[in-house]
């Protein structure tokens, strides 16, 4: 091999990331069964514990919360204990991968914050009914869960070069500025392009019909307000995925450390979301707050009996 050629492959070698401890192509299963166990999971909630349309109350949600948490600290000791019997001679290499998947956990959740308070935006304004919220939540993460796979798939592909980290490192560091130094937007939901293509494509009824999305009416299929909620949500958690996805991307290059820690801190945004909103409802008996009020804009006292 001449010097062109070393120099040559000398690079390309510089720019590829270290070799991942657990490559799709040998844990193929491991993602259809961590995908089937979480569909599963998800399958159970609505089916059997939200079968019947109700508002997610303080306690149900924190006991919710508490279960999300717990699996997912559950799931990184085994994620620990795997790497031990996988890498005997590297005790230190699954110390850092459990590490990695913690990190990546905390940080999935507290990017998350911004969705909750679009939560709160978009039901307040297209005024979801309370008993209906969890329904158009669960759709909403299960759609969640489909693209941020897709956008973790691509990012496995392009973060094996270190130019296309630094190059989304100076895209987080650019929206960060915009953040701190910007001028405030509002956010106007009935100016989203994605609505205004939902309704050139279907009419919107102006009125609720139970839980559904789409209602025929005079041989015609119609949009309900749920829809546009759900789909209003979808486009906003899209582009957070922008941001939160290469920011766990620059904790590990592990596309299964991303993936699970991602899946883990979007499940448990629901029931993030209605504890904060039952804390707000939580008041003193003698200090109660119309139900049209916006959760987020009610005091929170300790919850007490609620």
């Amino acid at each position: 091999m001449n010097a062109a050629g070393g120099l040559f492959f000398g690079l390309l070698k510089g720019l590829i990331v270290t070799t991942l401890a657990f490559p799709f192509a040998e844990y193929w299963w491991f993602y259809a069964g961590f995908t089937l166990f979480i569909l599963a999971l998800l399958a159970a909630d609505l089916g059997l514990f939200h079968r019947r349309a109700h508002a997610v109350g303080f306690k149900e949600a924190a006991s919710w919360t508490v279960a999300w948490i717990a699996l997912a600290l559950v799931f990184n000791y085994g994620l620990y204990q795997y790497a031990l019997w996988k890498f005997p001679q590297a005790p230190e290499m699954a110390r850092q991968l459990a590490l990695q998947f913690l990190a990546g956990y905390l940080v999935e959740e507290s990017l998350s914050v911004d969705n909750m308070f679009v939560f709160v935006l978009v039901f307040s304004y297209f005024r979801v009914p309370a008993q209906f919220q969890h329904r158009v939540l669960f759709f909403g993460i299960l759609g969640a869960l489909i693209f941020r796979a897709i956008f973790i798939a691509l990012g496995a592909v392009l973060m094996q070069y270190q130019w296309v980290v630094l190059l989304f490192g100076a895209f987080l560091v650019i929206t960060g500025l915009r953040m701190a130094f910007g001028k405030e937007q509002q956010i106007q939901p009935d100016k989203n392009p994605m609505l205004r293509l939902l309704q050139r494509l279907l009419p919107v009824t102006p009125e609720f019909h139970g839980g559904k999305f789409l209602i025929r009416l005079q041989g015609v299929i119609h949009a309900t307000p749920l829809l546009v909620a759900l789909l209003f949500l979808e486009v906003t958690d899209i582009l957070f995925a922008v941001d939160s996805v290469p920011a766990i991307y620059a904790l590990t290059n592990e596309p299964l450390i991303v993936f699970s820690s991602n899946i883990f801190a979007i499940l448990g945004l629901r029931s993030m979301y209605f504890l904060l909103a039952g804390a707000g409802r939580c008041s003193m008996p003698w200090r109660r707050w119309p139900p049209s009020t916006p959760s987020i804009a009610r005091p929170s006292p300790w919850p007490g009996n609620c």
